[in-house]
């Protein structure tokens, strides 16, 4: 049976809040640290395109994201390349957590509401 596949970082505060709601009702899911288990660039593209574009993915409130040089915050649009190569670099500049349904719909973040309309019960 297919079920929601969480993505974050064990140690994220709100991957820890989302994985506790999920649990709380009941809902099957599996979790996958992306620092330990990369994702592929083709997912990576894949989930931007779902949420509507890198600028969705990436985590720019971030102090990984504020450490960066000026050239690399700005591959541009169609750098499909260019940003895989950076979250691959720096996965923690993905946002937390990234959220793939058993449909193959994608979310990110995490908040109550959210959730509640993404998991009904």
């Amino acid at each position: 049976m297919a079920t929601t596949t969480l993505y974050g970082l064990p140690n994220c505060d709100t991957c820890r809040k989302a994985r506790r709601w999920l649990e709380r009702f009941h809902v099957e899911h599996e979790f996958v640290d992306y620092r330990a288990n990369p994702v592929p660039a083709a997912t990576l593209k894949q989930w931007a395109a779902a949420l509507g574009g890198w600028e969705q993915l990436v985590n720019k409130s971030s102090t990984t994201w504020r450490q960066l040089l000026p050239q690399r915050k700005d591959p541009g649009p169609g750098s499909d390349p260019e940003w895989t190569l950076l979250l691959k670099e720096y996965p923690a500049l993905i946002r937390r957590p990234v959220v793939v349904l058993t449909d193959g719909a994608v979310s990110v973040g995490f908040t109550d509401n959210a959730f509640k309309r993404l998991f009904p019960r």
